[in-house]
């Protein structure tokens, strides 16, 4: 079970520091530095405080947990949006494709849905921990109204095979669901991960 460090309230500059602080020592050494970040609408503004920061993002790869099965120029596409931000400053963000072999991370950032999935693993799916597949495609269901696609996402043991974990969960909701999987109810995918789960994780809650 996940060892959990609650941080309450943090600022979306504040997250984004600590991001830098915890990314800036892994750049002590040789090659790329490879984290796996969520898309939707509560990343992306730490993401525009986080190329502000003093980091040789030439190194950095950037993989989405998750994307709609959609052209990369399409709105609803993560790795799209990404690399709007991105490769400005030099990262390189991945496209998802069920062929790509899938790294160990350095740090895997997750969000949350108020039903408990994590990236595109909806209860639906019934996401196992000992997946023989790093990655996979699904259709959620339901569909979201806002985004009705398939989606190609990362598996269970993919995004275990890291060396941290961060959480942003927003919401009172949300989260009520995060402490119950917290507590131990592994009824839902963002449970079954943190009773897998033999890394830090760090979550910041607001």
């Amino acid at each position: 079970m996940a060892d959990i460090e609650r941080v309450e309230n943090a600022t979306d500059q504040a997250i984004a520091d600590w991001l830098a602080e915890r990314l800036k020592p892994l750049f002590e050494r040789e090659g790329p530095v490879t984290i796996t970040v969520p898309g939707g609408s509560t990343p992306f503004p730490i993401f525009e405080h986080l190329i502000e920061r003093d980091i040789p993002f030439e190194r950095l790869v950037v993989w989405p947990n998750d994307d709609r099965v959609v052209p990369s120029s399409h709105e609803a596409s993560n790795s799209g949006r990404m690399r709007q931000l991105f490769e400005p400053v030099g990262a390189d963000v991945v496209g998802l494709s069920i062929m790509e072999a899938v790294p160990n991370f350095d740090l895997t950032w997750l969000g949350m849905g108020a039903d408990g999935h994590i990236a595109s693993l909806f209860p639906n799916t019934d996401p196992q921990v000992d997946d023989d597949q790093s990655m996979r495609r699904i259709t959620p269901d339901p569909l979201p109204p806002e985004a009705p696609f398939d989606r190609v996402t990362l598996t269970m043991p993919a995004l275990l095979r890291t060396r941290e974990v961060m959480f942003v969960i927003k919401g009172e909701d949300k989260r009520a669901v995060f402490d119950a999987a917290a507590a131990g109810d592994d009824s839902l995918p963002v449970g079954r991960f943190l009773k897998a789960c033999d890394v830090p994780v760090t979550c910041f809650s607001g």
